[in-house]
């Protein structure tokens, strides 16, 4: 446990191991040891809450930490850039659920309708459906289209060519 004054500590997957077992099958930890005032926590239990958004947090040593980044964490040793979650289940942190992403990539893999016609990518633009897509934070324009359908399929295909695996819709 660091001192009052210390400088920050990294949380190391040896750490990481040292106070959890992980399922990799269900995705949940449980405590290894028992910790905090008069045992409080004790070993066996699963640590961790759900925040507003859907990720369970689990207090390790102070400091707050997402689940699905101490699950690649105790499996694999290292932390990339960031952590999607295939199924876009944040609470779902099943090991084989969980892949490394670019912030890009994360976004990709976001599914979100904001539009009249319940289609991504398919927006009213006056008489017509119009379609467009980012991409490394570029708008990128597909056309104009008779009906939202199209724009739709318009979209698909681009998501498919500059997302890849990460793309939704």
């Amino acid at each position: 446990m660091p001192l009052i004054g210390s400088p920050p500590q990294i949380l190391t997957a040896e750490r990481v191991r040292e106070l959890f077992n992980y399922d990799p099958d269900t995705g949940l930890f449980t405590r290894r040891i028992a910790i905090g005032y008069r045992g409080r926590f004790r070993k066996g239990d699963v640590p961790g809450t759900d925040n507003k958004n859907g990720y369970i947090r689990i207090i390790v040593d102070y400091k707050k930490y997402y689940a699905h980044r101490l699950a690649w964490l105790h499996v694999f040793g290292y932390l990339p850039e960031e952590i999607d979650h295939i199924d876009r289940n944040r609470s779902n942190n099943r090991i084989s659920n969980l892949r490394p992403a670019t912030h890009a990539q994360n976004l990709s893999n976001a599914l979100r309708l904001r539009t009249k016609s319940g289609l991504k990518g398919a927006y009213r633009f006056q008489n017509r459906w119009k379609s467009s897509i980012t991409s490394t934070g570029k708008q990128i324009h597909l056309g104009l289209f008779d009906t939202a359908e199209e724009a739709h399929a318009a979209y698909v295909a681009a998501a498919k060519k500059y997302h890849g695996e990460f793309a939704r819709y």
